[in-house]
């Protein structure tokens, strides 16, 4: 065998040994989330990942109340930038969700317990994006402790609420996190570019009066 073909068969092997390590741990760590079980937990999650819907509504809708009430432009434009984030987050997941094809934990290992609704493919996590998206844009926007750690809190809460309850795995919860705080990250930079050239465009006129 030659030295090219050597080295193509090492990185083959390399790869699927990968896969199969990256896989054994996925499904090894979710058992131990999935089978501790107890009914303060069966409950804090079930309501932990129910919220998540209030939250990422009721965020952007403060943040542009709060804007009105204190005639604040910038803050109710900021609003409407978190909501564009949470907007293209779903877009994202569900764009994903359609090209993996993921199935459900529970669907393709029996013993996973299945403790919440479901449907549709698995990765990435719709629940963990969107907590994670709302949870970045109110730590850039607010970028204090008081706010950054309850936040990230939560939404660590929402992904771990989402594995306990043999929903997701944790690469799906992993990925979550990753589009719902990226597309957050996209939304606050995006803002500031248009509103720096804007800016910049007013800036010589405002110059000659």
């Amino acid at each position: 065998m030659g030295f090219k073909k050597t080295v193509l068969s090492l990185s083959i092997f390399v790869l699927f040994s990968g896969c199969a390590f990256a896989q054994n741990f996925d499904i090894d760590l979710l058992k131990k989330i999935n089978g501790n079980e107890s009914n303060f937990k069966n409950n804090y999650f079930k309501a932990t990942a129910q919220s998540v819907f209030v939250f990422n509504i009721a965020a952007p809708i403060s943040v542009f109340t709060a804007g009105l009430i204190n005639h604040d432009k910038q803050l109710q434009k900021d609003a409407i930038y978190m909501a564009g984030g949470f907007i293209a987050s779903a877009i994202v997941t569900q764009g994903l969700k359609s090209i993996i094809k993921r199935d459900r934990p529970f669907v393709t290992y029996s013993y996973i317990i299945k403790r919440d609704a479901g449907g549709g493919y698995s990765m990435p996590s719709g629940h963990t994006s969107g907590a994670f998206c709302t949870a970045t844009s109110l730590s850039l926007l607010f970028p204090k402790w008081y706010v950054i750690a309850p936040c990230y809190l939560y939404a660590a809460s929402v992904g771990y609420a989402r594995m306990y309850q043999g929903v997701h795995y944790p690469t799906d919860v992993l990925a979550g996190a990753v589009v719902g705080a990226g597309s957050a990250w996209l939304a606050y930079k995006a803002e500031k570019w248009i509103h720096k050239k804007h800016t910049t465009h007013k800036t010589p006129a405002t110059v000659l009066l």
